[in-house]
């Protein structure tokens, strides 16, 4: 495996000090503060480990509270709400520095039969038929913070492949949307808690990218501020 998946498996591997409390490392991926998806994640490999292995995680509502301090670890707490004859609830709060930082809620479900849809796949190409994002030029990146050449300079444990790339540079007016293909980097471990971990981990990258596609603004821009405040 890339190093870059080896940190992140780890990373969603809990250190469990009690029945309910869980701590977790941070990693620096060139983010001013915790990437959102990092607590995401780690917030639902927590509460998994309380609820049978026969539940999966079917829903998750969480809130970001305060900005994640990347030197330092993260206290997981998790409150069992409810275990019933087919559902559980378990509520979690990421705490650091003293001060809760997130709460997150999850619900799981035993397998059952029932009815089920979905809607079509659009019509887009293939992703071995797209290309991976261009890198930025050597002018524009040697300009960048240090923090944000982290961000563009290293390989991640995920793959993007966009059906629209979008120019960071000079972005235009789009519609608030986004068709992506993603995968992890390498194959995961036939684990389906922790590939569901994985999943909310990678799901918090392109969504604000996307609210920011019609007001034709990026994040490289000086004057633009952008934060993950809640997440479904």
């Amino acid at each position: 495996m890339t190093s870059a998946v080896q940190e992140l498996l780890s990373l969603l591997q809990l250190e469990r000090l009690e029945d309910n409390l869980f701590r977790g490392q941070s990693r620096d991926i060139g983010t001013r503060y915790v990437f959102g998806g990092q607590v995401l994640g780690q917030a639902l490999s927590a509460a998994q480990q309380t609820v049978d292995a026969s539940r999966a995680a079917h829903s998750l509502h969480a809130y970001f509270l305060r900005a994640g301090d990347i030197e330092h670890p993260i206290i997981y707490s998790v409150e069992r709400t409810r275990d019933g004859g087919s559902f559980s609830m378990r509520r979690v709060t990421a705490i650091q520095h003293g001060q809760p930082i997130f709460n997150f809620s999850a619900s799981f479900q035993v397998a059952e039969n029932g009815i089920e849809h979905q809607l079509p796949m659009p019509s887009v190409p293939a992703p071995g038929d797209l290309n991976p994002a261009a890198p930025l030029p050597a002018e524009v990146y040697d300009k960048l913070p240090a923090k944000l050449q982290r961000w563009f300079g290293n390989d991640g444990p995920f793959e993007f492949r966009h059906v629209y790339p979008r120019d960071e540079l000079n972005p235009p007016k789009r519609p608030p949307f986004q068709h992506v293909w993603f995968r992890l980097a390498e194959r995961a471990p036939d684990n389906p808690a922790l590939q569901r971990a994985l999943l909310a981990y990678s799901s918090d990258f392109h969504l604000i990218g996307t609210t920011m596609l019609p007001h034709g603004v990026s994040f490289l821009q000086s004057n633009v501020q952008v934060a993950s405040l809640d997440h479904a």
